[in-house]
């Protein structure tokens, strides 16, 4: 047959063996590292869509589409767009932003935009379980395909269950996942919980259908594009069945040692040849690290030497780009045209070329207005604030060089692989005690060394600081201190540590900080926070913290900061806190678009909708004294 897909690779007979089966098929597709999985997917929605029989065809509303990230739903979309015939008009939904639309569908007056993801999770699993996909806009879906379902633990995966159950009789399924591919079972804290939830997915779909589920595989290999970066794919079978420590010990062990073969060594990433070909990159680049301590470190080191880069957010992070803010801002029409969108977009500087025609399909999707062609901007705003922006209209991710944790870059893919050498077994054992997972151990190198297409290196890791948690709490915030227990020397930020209540320089000049953001300030730049005087704001806060960029105010410390370092600094019951002067090595993450009150934005001068950007930031912060710039400490 001859294959219509000119752009498109040719299927191989695994993948159309996938791609064909019926609409009501429930199909499980094993699928290791770099197999096609992606492909596949695009090719099986074209079939449901009607491809080969559109006597057959679902509408794209029937097909559900769940992925775990913004970056997977991206790719998607875009192999869909760059290789799909009739899949154009199926959306791929992160399971936060689908769980979102399924509770404003059965409790359109909850407060949803601010409970936390779990909850958002558990809440939609029982709506669903209540017929909450019968009534409304909402449908249930004809056909659930989802990819790394290996990843569906606890709350996302009772939710996946619960709808595959509640709608058994007339939905059919593809699911993709790996077992080898299973790192995410650290979020379970409680160890026998952990080893339960391990296959406990791939366990349930073979006993709720045991007659009828399609069992499948994509064994090729796709990715690497050399024998360097596919050393560890023959692992991948082994590791799908492993529970045992000492079969896991020893597969760790052998990856480890095929990962430091000397002829892949680029020794430390503070050597100059090392940095200047990091500086230089033609293709794309993962500095991949097992947790965030050493990303945050890395990034540091990188920020120092001046090499531009991003690093990789958690999956629940979702800010919105602040264009929306100034699309919002610049006119004060009810709705406007595409034309009139275009304008608008085309006058916001943006550091990458937007796609406006896909952006303008997307927002028409949240907020079409009652005219036709017209995009609702009252209706836009809402959907900001309720967080229901789409994923789709996220900002793209454009940097070559990542870094990012092993877990935050699994699905994703790069032609150059940096992985920070991994300790020994020995060290493993003497590092967690009695907590050491040696399974997720192995899984987590085997994820690392398979996200190479042509090379995979490994370099020596830096030393890190003495990272701690404030009250020895799991949740609690990071700072760096030292063996002994009084010792502050910094802070870690994090995604909430900016106000958002207010605008940025709300006080006197918040026209003039917009412009300010917009013109001057970008992702990687360095930030401090500055003392603003010595007066706690509250019994259980620190004093009021100004952010500050090359001078400039362009923004303030959160509450939940000011909480925060207020229970990193007080050491104890009898301790009287001190507050440094400022915490500098932060670095603006992104700017984003913030809702508040009409009534703040309008006193601030920016109009009546109550939107404005913010930034957010990131970093390792370091105590220092305002008056001679050295480093502050108790």
């Amino acid at each position: 047959m001859t294959d219509v897909y000119q752009a498109s690779p040719p299927l191989t007979d695994e993948q159309l063996a996938v791609v064909e089966q019926a609409w009501d098929a429930r199909v499980l597709v094993t699928a290791g590292a770099g197999a096609g999985k992606t492909h596949t997917l695009v090719r099986r929605l074209d079939a449901l869509c009607g491809d080969e029989d559109p006597e057959q065809a679902l509408e794209a509303a029937e097909i559900l589409v769940l992925t775990f990230s913004r970056a997977a739903a991206r790719e998607l979309r875009e192999r869909i767009s760059r290789h799909g015939k009739r899949a154009h008009r199926v959306r791929a939904r992160t399971f936060d932003a689908w769980a979102y639309e399924v509770l404003l569908q059965a409790h359109p007056d909850g407060e949803w935009g601010s409970v936390g993801f779990e909850e958002r999770i558990a809440a939609a699993t029982r709506a669903i379980e209540k017929g909450a996909l019968e009534v409304g806009d909402l449908v249930p879906p004809a056909h659930v395909v989802i990819d790394e379902v290996q990843d569906l633990l606890g709350g996302r995966r009772e939710l996946v269950e619960t709808l595959l159950d509640r709608y058994q009789d007339s939905c059919g399924f593809t699911v993709v996942g790996d077992a080898a591919q299973s790192v995410y079972g650290f979020q379970i804290e409680d160890p026998v919980e952990r080893a339960d939830e391990t296959g406990r997915f791939f366990d349930w779909l073979r006993c709720s259908y045991p007659d009828d589920l399609v069992e499948l595989g994509l064994t090729r290999n796709f990715r690497a594009t050399t024998p360097e970066a596919g050393i560890a794919l023959a692992y991948g079978p082994l590791l799908q069945e492993v529970t045992e420590p000492d079969e896991a010990e020893r597969s760790y062990a052998e990856l480890r040692d095929l990962l430091l073969d000397p002829a892949n060594s680029m020794g430390d990433l503070g050597d100059e040849f090392t940095l200047e070909g990091l500086r230089h990159l033609s293709d794309t680049c993962a500095v991949l690290t097992r947790d965030n301590r050493q990303a945050l470190a890395i990034s540091s080191l990188l920020h120092a030497q001046g090499i531009d880069h991003r690093i990789r957010r958690p999956l629940e992070e979702r800010p919105v780009p602040y264009w929306v803010a100034e699309l919002l801002r610049r006119t004060e029409a009810t709705g406007i045209t595409e034309d009139r969108f275009r304008t608008l977009l085309s006058d916001i500087p943006l550091p990458y070329e937007p796609d406006a025609t896909a952006l303008w399909t997307v927002l028409r999707r949240v907020a079409r207005g009652a005219g036709r062609g017209v995009l609702d901007l009252d209706r836009l705003r809402r959907a900001v604030a309720g967080g229901r922006f789409p994923d789709e209209a996220a900002d793209p991710e454009t940097a070559p060089l990542v870094v990012s944790t092993v877990h935050r870059a699994k699905g994703l893919e790069f032609d150059r692989v940096i992985v920070l050498t991994p300790p020994t077994p020995a060290e493993l054992h003497k590092r967690h005690h009695d907590e050491l997972d040696l399974p997720a151990e192995a899984r987590a190198l085997y994820v690392a060394m398979t996200r190479a297409r042509q090379d995979l290196y490994h370099v020596t890791p830096p030393e890190l600081p003495h990272f701690k948690r404030a009250g020895g709490r799991r949740n609690g915030r990071r700072y760096i201190g030292s063996w002994r227990s009084y010792d502050r020397y910094g802070i870690v930020a994090e995604a909430v540590d900016v106000c958002r209540d207010d605008p940025p320089g709300h006080g006197a000049s918040a026209v003039a900080t917009q412009a300010y953001l917009l013109e001057r300030v970008r992702p990687g730049q360095e930030v401090l926070l500055r003392k603003r005087h010595g007066l706690p704001m509250s019994e259980v806060e620190s004093p009021p913290y100004a952010l500050m960029h090359d001078g400039m105010e362009i923004g303030e410390a959160s509450q939940r900061f000011r909480e925060d370092l207020f229970q990193v600094q007080k050491v104890n019951r009898n301790w009287d806190p001190w507050w440094p002067d400022e915490i500098h090595g932060l670095r603006v993450d992104t700017l984003e678009t913030v809702t508040g009150s009409t009534a703040a934005g309008t006193n601030a001068g920016l109009g009546e909708r109550g939107v404005w950007i913010a930034p957010r930031i990131t970093g390792i912060g370091r105590y220092r004294r305002a008056d001679d710039y050295e480093e502050q400490r108790s």
